[in-house]
């Protein structure tokens, strides 16, 4: 009988599981590391000041992650459905960690911005029934009950700024930002879905002393078993994702148009224009007011695009609310407190919507240059739908889709774009743009003394590298050395370390 092969790459290995249920669908993500006194016996001191390195949980391919539709909290009024809902991701889970594992391996089950909408006994209701599910049909690590919940920290929904938290100690792992003697080594974070919107980044030392009470303490423990500690201010802004910012500027847009209609008891073939959709495109959709409204702007209306992203900007900025009061000065928008800002020295990384409205049609993902952003905004929301769903359709059918990556073209868009991002490209590339300038204070470039410096466009990190100012203030990135960037990875950082 042949022995049994060494697998190396299983060889002390250990694995964490997470789950991001999210608005849109529930992403199941598994992570592996190697035991810490195994790497510590193999390597020696070379490792001791480095952190465990948190890896795919698959050896090769995207096995490593496995995601089913739609969002949890659409379980709202129906929890019996959960079990059929995540079976699916926990079989796939079972199916790729050696079952020699199963019982020290975490299982996390972390519900974001969709579930925070819900009522709170639906809330209850929905991750009840998960906790039921995956405690009763799975052998991994699940914490007992405590204030959380009936899983404990292992199955809960999290707050925005725990999911900004865990995404810059993503960002910061990725990019080598933590175990730097200056603090301004460290990456801030900028994430933006549907529902929220995300900020963290480590202050100067001095606004740090002035605001201690807003930060929120990082400890990670190295290999070696020291601890770096950084210190670090997150907040979010509910409602201001993509999606939500969409609903409410609908509402405004139709109780503007209200005073103009042309009849008060017929609107069945009344449109509304829209500045912030291609010339042509007509979509009927439903509005969020947050002031007063009527039954006619309540309901659905047809919005009818007009394609001015000068206008779709001015149109969008006053939903930052930032003549909103102000409890805890300083604030950005809608009343909520941020410490300042030295972006001389702080550098930013965007992910998720920032990146896809870089990217994905324009092809401008990376450093950021606003004069550039702005002139492909311009000239996409400017086309006529028409020729935009043509072009798309082509796409779909073309055998070189990734052909051609020069210009504002159809063969600049990324291949698998959906029809529904062309519908909203150009609003969501306004909002982007008002989010970072107007509500966040970052300025197109600046000098070494903060100082904001207007640009004719070009490329931005090689003007930032003619002035002296080093790496761009702001760039959107999707993956950083071939890893996905994901909340979802900081929370695995912080697992290993613990295990150290």
């Amino acid at each position: 009988m042949p022995a049994p092969s060494y697998d190396s790459w299983l060889a002390a290995r250990r694995f964490g599981i997470v789950i991001d249920a999210g608005s849109s669908g529930s992403r199941m993500q598994i992570y592996s590391w190697r035991d810490a006194s195994v790497v510590r016996d193999e390597l020696g001191q070379s490792v001791f000041n480095t952190l465990p390195r948190v890896e795919k949980g698959a050896r090769d391919g995207e096995d490593w992650i496995s995601k089913v539709e739609p969002g949890i909290s659409t379980f709202g009024e129906h929890p019996d459905d959960i079990p059929k809902y995540l079976r699916p991701l926990l079989e796939h889970a079972e199916k790729h960690i050696p079952p020699s594992l199963y019982r020290e391996t975490p299982l996390f089950l972390l519900a974001t911005a969709g579930m925070r909408l819900l009522p709170k006994e639906q809330q209850d209701a929905v991750l009840d029934a998960a906790c039921d599910f995956l405690r009763s049909h799975s052998y991994f690590k699940i914490d007992n009950a405590n204030e959380h919940g009936k899983c404990g920290s292992s199955v809960r929904i999290i707050t925005g700024e725990e999911e900004g938290l865990f995404g810059w100690i993503a960002v910061n792992y990725l990019m080598d930002g933590f175990g730097q003697k200056d603090e301004s080594a460290t990456f801030g974070f900028l994430d933006m879905g549907g529902a929220s919107t995300q900020i963290a980044f480590e202050p100067s030392k001095i606004e740090r002393e002035r605001h201690a009470d807003n930060l929120v303490p990082v400890r990670l423990r190295l290999l070696g078993g020291n601890e770096i500690n950084h210190e670090v201010f997150v907040t979010t802004w509910l409602g201001y994702g993509t999606n939500q910012a969409r609903e409410r500027y609908v509402g405004r847009t139709i109780s503007q148009f209200e005073p103009t209609r042309s009849s008060p008891e017929d609107n069945d073939h009344e449109y509304v224009p829209d500045p912030c959709l291609p010339v042509g495109l007509t979509l009927t959709e439903t509005p969020v007011h947050t002031g007063p409204s009527t039954s006619h702007t309540r309901k659905p209306h047809t919005l009818v695009g007009t394609g001015s992203f000068e206008q779709c900007l001015r149109q969008t900025q006053p939903l930052l609310n930032k003549d909103a009061p102000c409890p805890d000065s300083p604030c950005l928008f809608n009343g909520v407190h941020v410490p300042p800002i030295d972006f001389s020295a702080s550098h930013f990384i965007g992910v998720s919507e920032y990146w896809y409205s870089s990217e994905h049609i324009f092809g401008l993902g990376g450093p950021y240059d606003v004069v550039q952003y702005e002139h492909a905004a311009k000239k996409f929301c400017s086309r006529k739908w028409d020729d935009l769903a043509h072009e798309h359709d082509l796409l779909k059918t073309s055998e070189h889709a990734d052909d051609n990556k020069n210009g504002s073209n159809p063969n600049n868009w990324n291949k698998d774009i959906e029809l529904s991002r062309l519908e909203m490209q150009c609003f969501k590339a306004a909002w982007i743009v008002n989010v970072l300038h107007e509500g966040i204070g970052l300025p197109r470039i600046v000098d070494p003394g903060g100082n904001e410096l207007e640009e004719e466009g070009g490329n931005v990190n090689e003007k930032a590298q003619e002035k002296g100012l080093g790496r761009p203030r702001f760039q959107s990135v999707d993956t950083i050395g071939g890893t996905a960037i994901s909340w979802t990875l900081g929370k695995m950082v912080i697992e290993a370390s613990n295990e150290i």
